[in-house]
């Protein structure tokens, strides 16, 4: 099938040839004439299948060119980096018609949004905090939507953006038309789905085949932090076919000191994305990468979502995944536009729990690999032991509720909540950067910053020297 036959106009068809684009992808096949017929839909498919593509060219298609000062499509998404990503698309598709689009997100300033918004506008692309921040300035006016689009679904859900999607969902037209994309299609996505959509069209692309086809998978058993930062440099040194490199981590600090470390080895030039940079850093970084000015980006699976670059050689899990749906994000970053990338995993035994989950939710075992004899395998330390062992714990009593442990004695309490990871669980999955970094005992069962308690009773005279 080609492009033109899918009803879409002169203008829109020379835009996406212009970009480069031969063929609709499965997703666009699909959910392309169904939009456009003017069903609701519910998409199910990974990144990098062309789902921005298959809603938004008939999204514009359906507006057909400028009209009034209000927005007649809304789309939502869960983080401002896949907001500029898909305002982007919306842009060039866009270009040969007078529609206008928007976005709207944080981290930007307010006021030139503000004034975006009162010139007039088609389409808007937004997170839902900052669409309602300029809403209840009543700065937009919701009775021309047509056509209401939440993309990242799962995500949304995991963010914790329900109860800001039905203040929306309150205040635009009962009558429009309702999008809904995911990568997965687990619960708190199918309860959505039942409260947002009316008879939706469910349009599904095989997420196991997708990721099975275009991307090669590997896993490196690793038994600590330190060695996977050494078996990480080995790579990066001798396999110069690295060139677009993106690396997952947990934690923001586990991606900060990543990022650091490999740029003072020079092992070319490394940006971090995380929630503790700024918008426009992170803007610029993205930017760097996809331009190919630098090697590499260390990011958090929340502040990647957005990252669309086709030309992604290698995506590295420096962490394994616990949300194992981020599994699929994360690979999804390379084998863009039908092309082959590679994902590695380093697991060390703790996660090798979550691997065994991944490898369900795929459908297949991910090729286990050999560490070089070159890489030095470092002794893991005794904090990183022990709270190996207390996560292992945790994950067979989440297994078995009747487990009791190695710390039961100790930690009875854990019993009223197995499921749950503790501050010293969750120091078995945190980088560490140099021996001897931990923080300080500030006043033992106090807290930190809380002042010693003052005595009871009158303040006792102080006797003077003698």
């Amino acid at each position: 099938m080609n492009f033109d036959e899918l009803k879409l106009n002169k203008q829109l068809l020379t835009a996406i040839a212009d970009l480069g684009y031969k063929k609709p992808t499965p997703i666009q096949e699909q959910i392309i004439p169904k939009i456009l017929d003017g069903h609701d839909v519910l998409g199910i498919a990974p990144t990098g299948t062309g789902k921005t593509a298959a809603f938004v060219l008939p999204i514009l298609r359906k507006l057909n060119y400028a009209q009034g000062d209000h927005p007649r499509a809304l789309i939502f998404v869960p983080t401002r980096e896949l907001a500029v990503q898909v305002y982007e698309n919306a842009v060039k598709y866009a270009v040969n018609t007078d529609i206008r689009c928007c976005r709207l997100i944080g981290g930007m300033g307010l006021q030139a949004q503000l004034k975006e918004v009162q010139k007039g506008v088609d389409l808007i692309v937004a997170t839902p905090g900052r669409f309602m921040d300029i809403y209840l300035r009543g700065e937009i006016h919701l009775k021309k939507v047509q056509t209401l689009v939440l993309d990242e679904a799962d995500k949304m859900m995991d963010m914790g953006f329900l109860p800001q999607l039905n203040s929306i969902l309150e205040i635009i037209p009962n009558k429009r038309q309702n999008l809904l994309f995911s990568a997965t299609f687990h619960p708190k996505v199918e309860e959505l789905t039942e409260e947002f959509l009316d008879f939706p069209v469910k349009v599904e692309v095989n997420v196991d085949m997708m990721v099975i086809d275009l991307v090669d998978q590997y896993l490196y058993r690793v038994p600590n932090a330190k060695t996977k930062l050494n078996l990480l440099v080995h790579l990066l040194n001798n396999h110069e076919e690295y060139s677009r490199v993106l690396i997952f981590a947990r934690t923001r600090e586990t991606a900060e000191n990543i990022h650091k470390y490999l740029n003072r080895m020079e092992i070319g030039q490394w940006k971090a994305i995380h929630a503790n940079k700024g918008q426009n850093t992170r803007l610029n970084a993205y930017e760097e990468f996809s331009e190919g000015k630098i090697r590499g980006i260390v990011a958090t699976d929340v502040a990647a979502r957005g990252i669309d670059v086709s030309e992604v050689s290698h995506v590295i899990n420096f962490d394994a995944p616990v949300m194992y749906t981020d599994y699929v994000h994360r690979v999804g970053r390379t084998g863009r536009a039908e092309k082959e990338g590679v994902a590695i995993t380093f697991a060390s035994e703790v996660e090798q729990y979550h691997i065994g989950k991944i490898e369900e939710l795929i459908g297949q075992e991910i090729k286990l690999l050999k560490i070089p004899k070159e890489v030095e395998l470092l002794d893991t330390s005794y904090e990183e032991k022990q709270a190996f062992a207390r996560e292992i714990d945790r994950q067979k009593r989440k297994e078995d509720p009747t487990y009791q442990g190695a710390f039961h004695d100790r930690k009875k309490s854990a019993l009223k909540n197995p499921n749950k990871a503790n501050h010293k669980t969750i120091q078995a999955y945190k980088f560490i950067a140099e021996e001897g970094d931990k923080p300080k005992n500030k006043g033992k069962g106090r807290g930190k910053g809380k002042p010693k308690p003052k005595p009871k009773g009158p303040t006792p005279k102080r006797k003077g020297k003698r």
